[in-house]
């Protein structure tokens, strides 16, 4: 998975649709979430589209989540939440200002509110599983 800084680079150098193709093409690249852990268990609460999340084992140096979505965009948001995080420690994700690093991307503006609302509740299901990790 490309990192964020990575991602937001190409964001910056693109207009209009030319971003929501970003974001189509980040979902796509999404590490692929079975089925089965598509629960209401793994479910997101307040997303206007399905949001699956799934922490994928228990390493507190190396958080990794799957995570899905119903809904193309709403898939590549999902896609930079997960980039912002995956694969760091706990402890940095638990600390980390996730909303703080997505701001660049001013998604607020460049998405309907209905296509953001569930990002922060997302936000708060990785950093409560890497505050448990990091203990």
């Amino acid at each position: 998975m490309r990192t964020l800084s990575d991602i937001l680079e190409e964001y910056e150098f693109l207009e209009g649709d030319e971003r929501y193709g970003l974001l189509i093409e980040l979902g796509r690249g999404l590490e692929p979430m079975p089925d089965a852990l598509k629960t209401d268990a793994t479910l997101v609460r307040g997303c206007s589209a399905a949001v699956w999340v799934y922490p994928a084992g228990t390493d507190a140096e190396k958080l990794h989540f799957l995570a899905d979505s119903n809904a193309a965009i709403t898939k590549g948001i999902v896609a930079l939440v997960i980039a912002a995080v995956q694969d760091k420690p706990a402890a940095e994700v638990a600390s980390m200002d996730v909303m703080g690093a997505l701001a660049p991307f001013d998604l607020r503006n460049q998405l309907s509110s209905n296509r953001t609302q569930g990002v922060p509740n997302m936000i708060a299901l990785v950093k409560e599983h890497a505050a448990r990790l990091s203990g």
